[in-house]
């Protein structure tokens, strides 16, 4: 890999994790002393990616805004790694006017038809649409693919294994990605899963399967290339499980008393960890390190000053979009 790749997979994977952490911190801003998860100008539910950066930056970074990508409830390391507005995605967040979906859908509902992503709260329910996406894509002649994003709970739904079986039958171009971060909001794998893996359940429907571990940043990115690629040429899906890390709760608000790894999860960040191997390769040192924190910190930081800049949605309008 070019020191070229390995620094912009590094950056993607800085600008995600500033823009939880900032968000992070105006979710909280107001929510306090009693704790009330509807408060707030960031109301609702929040499921942040802190830690699961490396499965967007090393998928994402094989695809272009002509590919599709079918997100989950914990959408925004994929949505920024696609390409999609940082403005934007941060209005619909506040539920302003300006957002994606003009404030009405929030964090779990992004919806951009400018670079192909949805993602929605619904548990594998982006799985069937990714299908008509490369089945369309497929018909049209184009060369685009569909990427299908789920949690590892997922992948025991219906819908997971439907979908997996029509993509080979019809040898779509879809890459299947499952996010392992160990727990499936509060349930180890363990305990809900019959397989160590779910990459072996690529062979009950005829494509390749593979887990890549330990969050490797550019291991996701080769494994990618390959399905990608493999898509692409006509080949149809591939199923990839990465074992990931979910650094802060299942939302927040999250007292995480399930998780028996609580007291070592900061110690897996995959950040520093991708951090000290560039810099022991030479491809990072304090200045760039510097640079690209600030470059991230200033890009976000205007983002949500966009946001609050947007007007609320007229309550008259509520009925607008609406369909019946």
């Amino acid at each position: 890999m070019e020191d070229s790749t390995k620094l912009d997979l590094y950056r993607q994977m800085v600008l995600i994790r500033t823009f939880e952490e900032t968000i992070l911190r105006e979710y909280h801003a107001d929510k306090t002393p009693i704790w009330d998860i509807g408060a707030g100008q960031i109301p609702g539910e929040m499921h942040l990616s802190a830690g699961q950066e490396p499965v967007a930056a090393g998928v994402c970074a094989n695809l272009t805004p002509d590919d599709a990508i079918t997100a989950t409830h914990r959408p925004h390391h994929f949505a920024i790694a696609h390409g999609m507005s940082l403005e934007r995605l941060a209005a619909e967040i506040y539920g302003r006017e300006d957002g994606l979906g003009h404030g009405r859908g929030g964090h779990m509902h992004l919806f951009d038809p400018s670079i192909h992503f949805s993602c929605s709260g619904i548990i594998a329910e982006g799985y069937p649409p990714a299908l008509g996406q490369a089945f369309a894509f497929k018909r049209s002649g184009s060369n685009a693919v569909a990427v299908a994003v789920t949690g590892e709970g997922a992948a025991n739904q219906g819908a997971f294994h439907e979908s997996l079986n029509l993509a080979a039958l019809w040898k779509l171009p879809v890459v299947f990605v499952v996010e392992d971060n160990d727990w499936a909001i509060s349930v180890p794998r363990s305990v809900s899963t019959s397989v160590v893996s779910n990459a072996e359940r690529a062979r009950a429907y005829g494509m390749p399967g593979e887990r890549i571990e330990d969050n490797a940043v550019e291991d996701v990115f080769a494994a990618a290339g390959r399905a990608v690629a493999r898509a692409r040429s006509g080949e149809g899906p591939t199923l990839l499980e990465v074992h990931t890390l979910r650094l802060w709760g299942h939302f927040e608000g999250d007292a995480q008393g399930y998780r028996s790894d609580l007291a070592t999860v900061a110690d897996r960040d995959p950040i520093p960890e991708y951090e000290s191997r560039l810099r022991a390769s030479g491809v990072l040192d304090d200045e760039v390190v510097k640079d690209i924190a600030a470059d991230a910190e200033a890009r976000v930081e205007a983002a949500v000053a966009f946001a609050k800049s947007s007007p609320i949605p007229d309550p008259s309008s509520a009925s607008r979009y609406v369909f019946s």
